[in-house]
């Protein structure tokens, strides 16, 4: 329960439907109780009645006898339809009252998730896949909520309903209940072990048919690849293989289930026998009365089901701390990116860094090694290298992804921890490597870069970025929907719409991190002339292995293994004759071969 206490503040927050549902279950409960004595009282006035008829049977007695009778079973029979109408009422109230409570206590706890997810820094998501982001939001939330709903729900609906029926049971008879209830607790540990093995393969089905998701979703995915290189049989073979596992599992598990139902009812059939047996003695003996062995026989149909959720309840609330503690590992994270002056201001641009070293926290990779370098507000800097020489961590730690391991960053002679993330963030434009589109219109994924953004600014911003024309072609125009990933366009077009999504926003800083690696070299020229534009008084980085790119800055770097190792403009690094020369006479040469 330890792990559940987090969720205490919740019980607290929505205590008056929580106090309400036990409230409305005790009342419940007195009305399911009440019918067995109605039952009692039946039978017993049945009998006598009848008897009693049949000594005056044939005289004119025997007649107002058996009218008083009638009248009596009426009356009887409308008390328990009118009780049974009313434990149905208040159980409606109980699940109106506790399963609600739940349903918004997972609302609640989602958002808690996600808002964690969201605030969490890059490093985070580095070191977690996605499927386990996702099996924690939902799969996870959901066995909390079965805590939180059925088994408080049939927990206390136990401990009010089992003293309840005991003490009317013990009124009647001591022996009796005894006898009655002697299979019980062997149903309830029966019950117990049987939901244990039904859970772990229950988990063994879910983790079989999380691999046959993953595989189905990789393999339509990758459904060009494998047409290209003729893999289908053999990914059909590989389905059927999952498939098959998925069948096995849940074959054992029907196994069990079908075990589950006859426990249960041989348990309860003892029970019964036991009760009518020791029941017909005592009547015989003239303990007790006919109406007392069916009372009986309906306090114990009325506890099986309680003492038989004693063990699903224990296995709700073990899974339920399981996943509860796998959420809370999530929760308790602390996010190392803060503020820590809480600046918002408008940002002109300069930007320093000042011996600047960085080692990623998750792999212990040194990215970047005494890095210094600046740029005033309105001038534009390449950063120019091979793969792995620390590009794009520039970019991540000028729009604050991470923190440097040593040394500083200064934006407009401040330092950059601080800036209020959400207040520096929006000032930044930034178009990264690897290009995302939501499932959502060109319209929607260009204008998703700011607020109240009109449709003249993102008409401009596809121009700049070269995609209008390509935007005009498709027959819904900007309305056009694209698909997982923005699979509907090109690699250039998700890049260009990448970079249309980046300056939209007019930011104070441009950050380009290889923005041009999927476009064809005329394209390149084009959004290269648009950019010329766009970059006139902001301050622009742009991060490329393409030399033409960096032609476009006021001053380039050139980096290797997280080192400067040149920097200056286009034309001083061309007259130096070292690897920056080197790397624009290779590139030359391949645009004159292509």
């Amino acid at each position: 329960m330890k792990e559940l206490s987090h969720l205490n503040k919740y019980l607290y927050k929505y205590k008056h439907l929580l106090l309400l549902g036990f409230l409305f279950l005790v009342i419940s409960n007195y009305f399911a109780v009440w019918p067995a004595r109605v039952v009692r009282y039946a039978l017993d006035y049945v009998t006598e009645s009848f008897t009693l008829y049949r000594v005056f049977e044939g005289g004119d007695l025997s007649s107002s006898i058996f009218s008083e009778l009638e009248t009596g079973v009426l009356i009887l029979g409308a008390l328990m339809i009118l009780m049974a109408l009313l434990r149905g009422f208040f159980l409606f109230l109980v699940r109106q009252t506790i399963i609600v409570m739940s349903r918004k206590i997972e609302y609640d706890l989602k958002n808690e998730i996600y808002e964690q997810y969201q605030s969490l820094p890059l490093s985070f998501y580095r070191r977690n896949n996605t499927g386990d982001l996702m099996n924690r939001i939902s799969e996870d939330v959901s066995r909390v909520r079965m805590y939180l709903g059925p088994a408080i729900m049939y927990g206390v609906n136990l401990l009010i309903l089992f003293p309840m029926v005991i003490y009317q049971m013990l009124r009647v008879n001591a022996e009796l209940t005894m006898y009655a209830l002697l299979p019980l607790p062997l149903l309830s540990v029966g019950i117990y072990f049987v939901n244990n093995i039904i859970n772990k393969r229950s988990e063994e089905i879910q983790r079989s048919l999380s691999n046959l998701s993953t595989f189905v979703q990789e393999a339509f995915s990758g459904i060009r690849v494998i047409k290209s290189f003729v893999r289908e049989r053999d990914s059909a073979r590989t389905f059927l293989k999952e498939s098959e596992d998925y069948k096995h599992k849940s074959l054992r598990l029907i196994f069990v289930n079908a075990l589950f139902f006859p426990l249960i009812m041989a348990l309860i059939g003892l029970s019964v026998i036991l009760t009518i047996y020791i029941g017909g003695n005592q009547v015989i003996q003239g303990q007790i009365s006919y109406g007392n062995i069916a009372e009986f026989v309906i306090y114990v149909n009325m506890l099986t089901w309680p003492v038989t959720s004693l063990g699903w309840i224990t296995s709700i609330i073990q899974r339920a701390a399981a996943s509860q503690k796998r959420i809370n590992e999530f929760l308790q994270e602390e996010n190392s990116i803060v503020s820590t002056e809480n600046v918002v201001a408008d940002i002109a641009g300069d930007i320093t860094f000042r011996n600047v070293s960085f080692t990623y926290p998750d792999s212990g990779i040194v990215a970047l090694k005494d890095i210094s370098f600046e740029v005033k507000a309105g001038e534009s800097i390449a950063i120019i290298g091979t793969t792995g020489s620390g590009k794009s961590t520039i970019a991540n730690l000028i729009s604050r992804m991470y923190d440097t391991s040593e040394g500083n960053i200064t934006v407009d002679s401040k330092d950059i921890r601080s800036f209020n993330l959400s207040s520096l963030r929006t000032q930044i434009g930034y178009v990264p490597q690897d290009i995302f589109l939501f499932s959502d219109t060109i319209e929607d994924n260009i204008a998703f870069g700011g607020d109240n953004i009109t449709k003249e600014q993102i008409i401009q911003a596809a121009k700049d970025a070269d995609l209008y024309k390509n935007i005009e072609d498709f027959p819904d125009g900007f309305k056009t929907m694209l698909g997982e990933r923005g699979i509907t366009l090109s690699g250039g077009q998700k890049q260009r719409a990448s970079i249309a999504r980046a300056i939209v926003r007019n930011p104070s800083i441009l950050i380009l991190d290889d923005a041009l690696s999927a476009v064809d070299t005329n394209t390149e020229n084009t959004i290269l002339n648009s950019l010329a534009r766009i970059m006139k008084g902001r301050t622009s980085v742009i991060i490329s292995h393409r030399v033409s790119s960096a032609k476009l800055a006021d001053k380039i770097i050139v980096l290797d293994d997280g080192k400067i190792i040149e920097q200056g403009t286009n034309e001083s690094l061309l007259a130096q004759d070292g690897v920056y020369k080197e790397l624009y006479e290779k590139q030359l040469q391949q645009e004159e071969t292509e």
